[in-house]
């Protein structure tokens, strides 16, 4: 799986199409790899994005996603999906939780032997941050991040569906804020023209998320 990471990039190259309990069940084989390589390209940029926020640099935050993806792996053959018990993503996020912590440690034993490692108090402090359950800044960068990918997925598979003019209304107008008579004009289009795709690309996008948001959580 390693060969999969590259850089981040935009949403839809690899589209973020959440799965449960269909993915997960394929996932008890291991050698099921288009299955795994869909899981990996579904949530690696989720997992990297928040380990980077956390404080890691971008090659700890790269063997986050490898580790994170191994662990899932080696809990496979026993998961047993319940959704009555908790949700997928709050246990994808404690596995990602335990591994970041794993690579903060690795980073400060490192910057110790360099002499430039922050205080032993304040080493501490970060790790029983990362690693306390309740810890609410890493529960909002996770669920941030989350949602960020959904809306970019959704975004990705809206534009799709509709014409490109009506797309291209909606992002000037919605997406970058641009002012309407700007967009109408820019467009050669009428403002009530840019208000209807903006209400009907906008309600698509809105059913889009949150029937990808059903399908992952």
């Amino acid at each position: 799986m390693a060969e999969c990471m590259e850089k981040p990039k935009r949403m839809g190259e690899n589209e973020f199409i959440p799965t449960r309990r269909s993915l997960l069940s394929r996932l008890k084989n291991w050698d099921d790899q288009d299955s795994w390589r869909q899981f990996f390209d579904t949530y690696w940029r989720l997992i990297y994005s928040v380990a980077v926020k956390a404080g890691l640099r971008d090659s700890d935050a790269q063997d986050v996603v490898q580790d994170t993806i191994l662990s899932v792996a080696e809990r496979m053959p026993g998961f047993k999906y319940d959704p009555t018990i908790g949700s997928f993503k709050s246990w994808l996020m404690r596995i990602t939780r335990r591994r970041i912590a794993d690579h903060l440690r690795k980073q400060y034993a490192n910057a110790r032997l360099a002499g430039g490692a922050p205080g032993p108090d304040e080493q501490e402090a970060q790790l029983e941050e990362v690693t306390d359950e309740s810890w609410p800044r890493l529960e909002s960068i996770w669920e941030e991040e989350w949602r960020a990918q959904i809306r970019q997925a959704a975004i990705e598979r809206v534009k799709r569906r509709v014409k490109p003019e009506q797309f291209q209304m909606f992002d000037f107008y919605a997406l970058q804020g641009l002012p309407v008579q700007e967009v109408a004009r820019t467009l050669g289009v009428s403002v009530m023209q840019v208000y209807l795709a903006r209400h009907r690309v906008g309600n698509l996008l809105k059913s889009g998320m949150a029937n990808l948001e059903k399908r992952m959580t």
